[in-house]
């Protein structure tokens, strides 16, 4: 494999900055020819105005966003369509995405706090929508958007993966209700 797509490739996806000697360690290279390599990489990059920059920083090498490309990485980063979800964001959303349409109080009662703040934030961010109210009791009910599925990746909600891996074995949930039980009692019988 030639020098520079291999680097190219290893830096794409490095969190930190990586070291020339881990570079040529990983590649069996030459520690000269790569840093040679690199040293041109970065040149090519600043030479052709791309818009991210190869840059030797604490100790390693790490792909940087070019400085004069920063008013738009922060309008994208700033962006609350991009922004990361929280954890209780995600929740929110598997609970929705799994049984939906479904009311808010439901959700709530599924992840045993109150998610009026997040189930805003996903409407917000077009993630979720109102589709109706419940007949009973009025309330409004959500479902997820095609913007859901397209971030996803998705082409349907029949693509989620299946829950069962994901939950306790019976005999597991049982034992734990036994264990449950007989903690609860002990505690009663001690009043």
């Amino acid at each position: 494999m030639e020098l520079k797509p291999a680097l190219e490739a290893i830096l794409m996806v490095v969190v930190e900055p990586t070291t020339t000697a881990q570079l040529a360690e990983v590649l069996e290279r030459p520690r000269r020819a790569v840093e040679r390599a690199l040293r041109e990489l970065a040149a090519e990059y600043t030479e052709q105005g791309r818009g991210f920059e190869l840059r030797f920083v604490a100790g390693g090498w790490r792909y940087y966003s070019r400085a004069a490309c920063s008013p738009a990485v922060d309008r994208f980063v700033l962006d609350g369509q991009h922004a990361r979800l929280t954890q209780a964001a995600l929740e929110t959303l598997a609970v929705i995405a799994y049984r939906q349409p479904v009311s808010r109080s439901r959700v709530s009662a599924v992840r045993g706090v109150n998610c009026d703040g997040v189930m805003r934030t996903l409407v917000q961010r077009g993630l979720v929508e109102e589709t109706g109210s419940e007949p009973e009791t009025g309330a409004i009910l959500y479902r997820t958007t095609q913007t859901f599925l397209e971030r996803m990746g998705l082409r349907g909600l029949d693509e989620l993966p299946e829950l069962a891996p994901f939950l306790p074995e019976a005999d597991d949930v049982e034992a734990d209700s036994q264990e449950g039980s007989a903690i609860a009692e002990a505690v009663a019988t001690s009043r």
